[in-house]
C-alpha cells in the first residue's frame, strides 16, 4: 500500500435498524443530553431556552428524533487512526419493519438517489468500488 500525498475520501453507508424496547429509557438519556448541550452552550439566555424547549419537546414526541439526537457520527469513527471525520448527516425515521418479509432490505429504497451518488463511471476507474458489510 503506497502513501499519497493527496487526501483520500470514501463514503462510508449504514444501515441499522433498531427496536427501541424503553422508549422511555430513550426519552430520558436524549433530555439529559439535551440538559447538558444547552448548560454547556453559550448562547443567549432567551435563544438557548427556546432552542431547548423545542429539541425537548421534538424528543419527547418522537422515538426516533430521541435516538438520532443521541447519535453522534464523530463517535463512530473517533477511535480509528488516521481518519478525520470531513462531513457527515443522518437521520432516523420510524417504519414498518418485518424482518422475515420477502420484500424487505436494506437500501432498496433508490439508495442511489437518497445519498446523492451519480453514476460517474468512474468508481471502478479509480479504485472506488464498493465493499458492503
Amino acid at each position: 500500500m503506497s502513501t499519497s500525498e493527496t487526501p483520500s475520501f470514501v463514503r462510508l453507508r449504514v444501515e441499522m435498524v433498531l427496536e427501541i424496547s424503553d422508549a422511555d429509557a430513550l426519552t430520558g438519556t436524549a433530555l439529559e443530553s439535551i440538559a447538558a448541550d444547552f448548560t454547556a452552550d453559550g448562547a443567549s439566555a432567551d435563544e438557548s431556552a427556546e432552542e431547548r424547549t423545542h429539541a425537548e419537546e421534538t424528543v419527547r414526541e418522537d422515538g426516533a428524533e430521541a435516538l438520532a439526537s443521541l447519535i453522534d457520527p464523530f463517535d463512530l469513527i473517533s477511535q480509528v487512526p488516521g481518519v478525520e471525520l470531513a462531513q457527515a448527516s443522518w437521520s432516523s425515521e420510524t417504519i414498518d419493519y418485518d424482518p422475515d418479509a420477502e420484500d424487505w432490505a436494506a437500501g432498496e429504497d433508490g439508495d442511489e438517489e437518497y445519498y446523492g451518488i451519480e453514476d460517474n463511471e468512474t468508481d471502478d476507474e479509480e479504485g472506488g468500488g464498493k465493499a458492503e458489510r
